[in-house]
C-alpha cells in the first residue's frame, strides 16, 4: 500500500539516483515528489542538455534511465515498492518517469503473476502509459530475478531482493578512465552481466574479432571528429572543472580526466582534447580492451530510459563483483558511424553504449549536485 516518506529516507533515495552516471556528469535530472499521491517524477534538465553531442536528447535519456534504475534499488534496499511508469504524460515529454512508492508487497511466483495479467511489463518491472493501457493495470516488478543470483536459501532471488542486493555498489561505483590490467571478465561473470542487461529490457554482448578491431577503429575517428570539431570540443570543455580554481558539483573534475595513454590507443575520451594538462601523466593502457555494446531493439525515448536503466544494472552488478568500468561513446554521438557498430554478422539492434571493462585502480568519485538543488515536494 502507498505511504508518505519521512524526509531522511525521501532524500536518500533521490540522493542514490543521482549518484547514476550521466554524459559529462551534466546531471541532467530533476525529481519531484507528491505527498498527496507518494509519487516520486523523474523529469529531464533540459538547461543541462548537450546540443552539441546530444541534439537529438538521447544521452540524456540514457543517464536519467540509470538515475532510476538507482532509485528503484535504493526503494528495494529500503522495503518499498515502486510502482514504475515510463513517459507517464505523452504531451509532456520531459516527465520521464513516475514511482509510486509504498509498502513492499508480497513477492509472488512469476507464473502467478502471468496469471493475474495485472500489466507486468517488459524491463524488469516498470511500465509505459501506452504498457498500463492495454494491460489494464500496473508493473510491480515482483516475481524471479533473471539475473543468475541466489538467495540464502538457495532459491532464486525475487526481482525485489536482486535490486536490493545492489545497493552497496551505488556508493562504490565510479568511472574509471585509467589503464586495466589484461586479465579477462570471466565468462561467468561475463553471463551475469548479459542476464542483467535483459533483465532491463537491453540486450549486452562483449565483442570478439573483427567487430572488436571495428569499433576500436570507430572510437578513434570519432576521437578525431570532436578534435575538429570546434562546437563539440567547446561544449566538452564547458563541462570540465579546474578543482584549483572551484569546488565542483557536476562536470568531470580534473582529477577524474585519467592519464594519457603512452600509445594514444585509449578508448576512453580525453577531455584534455587539445590542450595540455600539465603533470599528467603518460602511460600504457591494455593492448586489447574488454569492449561491450549495449543495444536495443528500438530506438525511441522509452527505449534509450529503458537502455540507461540497463546500463547501470550491469554496471552496478559488474562492480559487486570487482569489475571496473568506463564507457566509449564519442561514435554514438556520430550518426554515420554509429549504425556501423552494429553486430557486422546479425546487424541488428541500436547501439546504446560501449562499455569498457576490466580489472584496475578505484577510481575517484566525480561530484554530485546536492538534493536540495534536485528535489522539490509538494502537498
Amino acid at each position: 500500500m502507498p505511504r508518505s516518506l519521512d524526509d531522511a529516507t525521501l532524500t536518500g533515495l533521490v540522493a542514490d539516483a543521482t549518484a547514476a552516471p550521466s554524459m559529462h556528469n551534466a546531471q541532467p535530472w530533476q525529481f519531484r515528489y507528491t505527498r498527496a499521491g507518494h509519487t516520486l517524477t523523474l523529469l529531464a534538465d533540459l538547461d543541462r542538455a548537450l546540443p552539441e553531442e546530444d541534439p537529438a536528447t538521447r544521452a540524456l535519456h540514457v543517464g536519467c534511465g540509470a538515475a532510476l534504475l538507482n532509485l528503484r534499488v535504493s526503494a528495494a534496499h529500503h522495503g518499498l515498492e515502486a510502482v514504475t511508469t515510463l513517459l507517464p504524460e505523452p504531451s509532456a515529454p520531459a516527465v520521464l518517469a513516475s514511482v509510486r512508492l509504498g509498502v513492499r508487497a508480497v513477492a509472488r511466483p512469476a507464473h502467478e503473476n502471468e496469471a493475474r495479467g495485472g500489466g507486468e511489463a517488459r524491463g524488469g518491472g516498470e511500465a509505459t502509459a501506452e504498457d498500463e493501457a492495454r494491460a489494464g493495470g500496473e508493473a510491480r516488478g515482483e516475481g524471479e530475478a533473471p539475473t543468475g543470483s541466489e538467495a540464502p536459501t538457495g532459491g532464486a532471488l525475487t526481482e525485489n531482493e536482486a535490486l536490493a542486493a545492489l545497493h552497496p555498489a551505488i556508493e562504490q561505483r565510479h568511472t574509471s578512465r585509467y589503464p586495466f590490467d589484461d586479465a579477462l571478465v570471466p565468462e561467468d561473470v561475463r553471463a551475469l552481466l548479459v542476464a542483467a542487461a535483459r533483465a532491463e529490457g537491453a540486450d549486452f554482448s562483449f565483442l570478439a574479432s573483427p567487430h572488436l578491431e571495428t569499433v576500436l577503429g570507430l572510437i578513434r575517428d570519432a576521437e578525431g571528429y570532436d578534435r575538429g570539431d570546434p562546437g563539440r570540443e567547446a561544449e566538452q570543455h564547458r563541462w570540465t572543472r579546474d578543482t584549483k580554481t572551484e569546488a565542483p558539483v557536476d562536470g568531470i573534475p580534473d582529477y577524474a580526466f585519467g592519464p594519457r595513454d603512452a600509445h594514444e590507443q585509449a578508448t576512453t575520451r580525453d577531455f584534455v582534447g587539445t590542450g595540455v594538462l600539465p603533470g599528467r601523466a603518460r602511460v600504457p593502457f591494455e593492448k586489447r580492451p574488454q569492449l561491450a555494446l549495449l543495444t536495443t531493439s528500438s530506438d525511441h525515448s522509452v527505449d534509450w530510459l529503458r537502455a540507461g536503466q540497463a546500463l547501470e544494472r550491469v554496471l552496478l552488478l559488474a562492480t559487486l563483483h570487482g569489475v571496473s568500468t568506463s564507457f566509449s561513446t564519442q561514435p554514438i554521438e556520430w550518426p554515420d558511424l554509429r549504425w556501423v557498430l552494429r553486430d557486422p554478422v546479425f546487424g541488428s539492434g541500436h547501439a546504446q553504449m560501449i562499455i569498457r571493462l576490466g580489472y584496475g585502480p578505484t577510481a575517484p568519485r566525480t561530484p554530485r549536485r546536492p538534493t536540495n538543488q534536485v528535489l522539490t515536494i509538494e502537498p
